[in-house]
């Protein structure tokens, strides 16, 4: 299991990275699987372990959830290098696998985040810009809602969960008609919650 350290190999990586940052929609860990296919399964260049490690220790760190994105660089290099016996060509192979796999997943996505926001920013008036952002509203609204039914019916017992949707509903309310800032209303459920009420 190991990457020959060519140009063409990096360069494959980086324009396979690059083009999984535009579908990243939710972030870089809904690409893991398509990650885990072409570096474990397509490619061989990772061992299964190495790639559920490097996801569940990069879960486990504190910070943005790109990191795991980073550890499988690491890894991918030093592979290449010949693992920690490959010697300081290694370790130096690791830090580039690093640049390169966090380089191709974040720059097309932040060019175009970046871009599509600036140009939108400047044409606001537009009626089809308008038109957009009325039309996301919904969208993103319905997400909301369809992601926070999914987690609430994995309890499946709502006889014992009414005050969570009796607090679910006050908090809806409470957004709704006054400008409350959302902080107290986070703090009042975290408050709620530890004492048990919900």
């Amino acid at each position: 299991m190991s990457m020959a350290p060519t140009l063409a190999n990096w360069l494959d990586l980086f324009t396979h990275f690059a083009s999984l940052s535009l579908l990243g929609v939710g972030g870089a860990i809904t690409t893991a699987p398509d990650m885990h296919r072409y570096l474990v399964h397509q490619n061989g260049w990772l061992s299964e372990t190495q790639f559920t490690s490097s996801i569940a220790l990069s879960q486990a760190a504190p910070g943005p959830n790109v990191l795991f994105v980073a550890l499988l660089g690491w890894n991918l290099g030093l592979n290449a290098g010949g693992g920690p016996a490959g010697g300081p060509m290694a370790w130096w192979l690791a830090l580039f696998g690093v640049v390169v796999t966090l380089t191709a997943i974040m720059l097309p996505s932040s060019v175009l985040t970046y871009t599509a926001t600036r140009w939108a920013h400047q044409n606001r008036e537009l009626r089809a810009v308008r038109a957009f952002k009325t039309g996301m509203a919904p969208i993103v609204i319905a997400l909301l809602i369809a992601t926070g039914w999914l987690l609430s019916a994995t309890h499946n017992q709502p006889t014992r969960d009414w005050p969570l949707w009796l607090l679910t509903a006050a908090a809806t309310v409470i957004v709704w008609r006054t400008r409350l800032h959302l902080l107290w209303l986070i703090g009042t459920g975290a408050v709620l919650g530890a004492f048990g009420w919900v």
